[in-house]
């Protein structure tokens, strides 16, 4: 019998098409920006423009890491689907949030003792656009399923398995640029009416640490799926339950790792004295934990 690996990984996944407007959103704010800094000769715009370029090119990516997850569902080179095509783009996207915290921390302390004049009324009406435009594309990325940290920790949460690592990712890079808006926004502020000049920098340092802690927590949980972790005790734990109402199993071994967003798979090796069925082991396996690929192993003792 030839097994289906693909685990619904062709199928469009909902962060698919809200990322692709966010995309669409910031490309054009990228355009407007660029252009406006242009005509009006403005380098604050056009610093921001710029700024918005690399932002759009870092959510592409994450737009076509769902692309190419679904192209490649049926690849027969993929033993367990494209599904971690998803988390291997959330651990890149995690790389690029930590380079952007520590370039956002070194020109700030450049700035803290070489401060430079600052365009306070062009810089404002930048960091206001920046903050609508943020704002919006963090409540279309919001993610409604996360409660937790997923596979990457123990927390115990009803939705836990259904965690997208790339929508993750990319709601985070925008959620980075809108505190770097309100931060900046406080900043400018400061500066404009109190004279602390040293508020914009100091509030760099602020953002910059925030969006490394923000980095290392997506690194670290995309990276335990792509280490094949083994699932959380309320997993294994309720696999182990199960089996047991079986009769006298004893679980010799017991593997469950994540093989994609809301797709686990399972190894598990038992013995029991009395005859048993992989096929009724099976079935005693809850639906709700996600394990979409079981392999069994049946060991009969005297």
């Amino acid at each position: 019998m030839v097994h289906n690996h693909t685990f619904g990984q062709a199928e469009p996944r909902t962060g698919e098409a809200r990322t692709r407007l966010v995309v669409i959103l910031t490309a054009l704010t990228m355009v407007v920006e660029i252009v406006a800094g242009l005509a009006f000769g403005s380098m604050a715009l056009l610093a921001d423009g710029l700024h918005m370029a690399s932002h759009a090119a870092a959510l592409g990516f994450a737009w076509l890491a769902y692309v190419l997850a679904r192209r490649h569902a049926n690849d027969p080179r993929l033993s367990f689907g494209s599904g971690k095509v998803n988390t291997l783009a959330g651990f890149t996207s995690a790389v690029i949030l930590a380079v952007f915290a520590l370039m956002m921390a070194g020109e700030s302390l450049h700035r803290l003792f070489a401060p430079v004049a600052i365009a306070f009324d062009q810089a404002i009406v930048v960091a206001v656009l920046g903050l609508v435009v943020n704002g919006v594309s963090v409540l279309i990325l919001q993610d409604r399923h996360r409660h937790g940290d997923g596979d990457g920790g123990d927390h115990h949460h009803e939705h836990e398995h259904h965690h997208d690592h790339n929508l993750r990712a990319a709601h985070l890079h925008v959620l980075a640029d809108t505190l770097t808006s309100i931060l900046a926004i406080v900043a400018l502020l400061a500066a404009r009416l109190l004279g602390a000049v040293w508020m914009d920098p100091a509030m760099g340092i602020v953002g910059g640490a925030l969006v490394a802690i923000w980095a290392w927590n997506l690194a670290r949980d995309t990276a335990a799926v792509l280490l094949d972790r083994q699932a959380p005790d309320r997993v294994t734990d309720e696999v182990r339950r199960a089996l047991a109402q079986a009769g006298r199993i004893e679980v010799l071994d017991l593997h469950v790792w994540s093989i994609g967003p809301g797709v686990r798979a399972a190894i598990v090796s038992v013995s029991s004295p009395e005859p048993l069925r992989r096929r009724d082991i099976a079935e005693l396996i809850p639906d709700d934990l996600g394990i979409a690929h079981l392999t069994i192993e049946v060991r009969e003792t005297e």
